[in-house]
């Protein structure tokens, strides 16, 4: 079959993968601006995509098409690298017409696959799998408000993602045109269209994801002399940020005094100065 016994085959393969996990990509994009604006209505989808029939068979159809992507992936560059033989470490400048991402796709994707793996864990492990196998009693499946808290209320796991979605976002610059190039939906005019257009999806993709994860003060802390003013400001200050924050972080963030000394800003000043002095 031509679509496994050519290589024009295995790469449009990997382009209608690619694209349909593009779409994925998406919806799941919006599903997560839900959870910004209402997270009543993030929760209300995440129970309509539980447990049903429609979800599994959709949750079915989007693995095989992950591995079907993975698989072809690995395919091709072992048989490129096969192709090429020992030719390859011949050139250890990279030609100029060569993006960067283009020559690293395989450790973008390895990447990709590694924070996919745990992105699994933390959600579908705990949300859809739980409903259907309920091993984790403790956990709502229902209530993916509380994991999004809970997963970004970490640090660690806040870095984790911000790389995964960089490895994402370069991924998605080379991946998309590159697809478009391969199934034919491409000329000279469209050539440089479909590397803008891939540029601007994969940076409204990857932030849509990041506002997520970095939108979370744990705190935030008032300083110097009106910060001695205690509850006659620290109440309104309260009030007004509740009104105009996320729903999904509504009474999470707390308003705390600094503990730093009177002088902080007199060494934080010093050190600007000394900055500019060094230039």
């Amino acid at each position: 079959m031509w679509l496994s016994n050519s290589s024009i085959g295995r790469k449009v393969v990997m382009s209608i993968t690619g694209l349909f996990l593009v779409l994925f990509l998406t919806f799941h994009m919006c599903m997560n601006l839900v959870a910004l604006i209402s997270p009543a209505g993030y929760n209300a989808v995440c129970q309509f995509l539980g447990a049903n029939w429609y979800a599994l068979a959709g949750t079915v159809i989007l693995a095989a098409g992950a591995v079907l992507h993975i698989v072809y992936a690995f395919w091709l560059t072992l048989q490129n690298r096969k192709a090429r033989g020992n030719d390859r470490y011949l050139v250890n400048t990279r030609p100029q017409t060569v993006e960067w991402a283009s020559q690293n796709m395989l450790v973008l994707g390895i990447i990709v696959l590694l924070g996919l793996v745990l992105h699994l864990f933390n959600f579908w492990y705990k949300m859809q799998l739980n409903e259907i196998v309920g091993h984790l009693p403790e956990v709502n499946p229902h209530d993916g408000i509380a994991l999004i808290r809970e997963t970004f209320g970490c640090p660690i796991y806040v870095v984790i993602y911000l790389i995964w979605f960089v490895a994402l976002w370069f991924h998605l610059t080379h991946g998309f045109w590159s697809a478009m190039q391969t199934i034919g939906i491409n000329n000279h005019v469209w050539f440089n269209r479909w590397k803008c257009i891939s540029n601007i999806f994969a940076t409204i993709i990857c932030l849509g994801f990041a506002a997520v994860a970095i939108t979370s003060p744990e705190a935030i802390f008032l300083m110097g002399g009106l910060a001695k003013a205690g509850d006659l400001l620290f109440e309104p200050v309260k009030d007004h940020m509740e009104m105009n924050l996320l729903k999904i972080y509504s009474n999470k963030v707390k308003i705390l005094p600094s503990k730093l000394t009177k002088n902080v800003a007199i060494y934080g000043a010093a050190a600007l100065v000394w900055k500019e002095l060094e230039k």
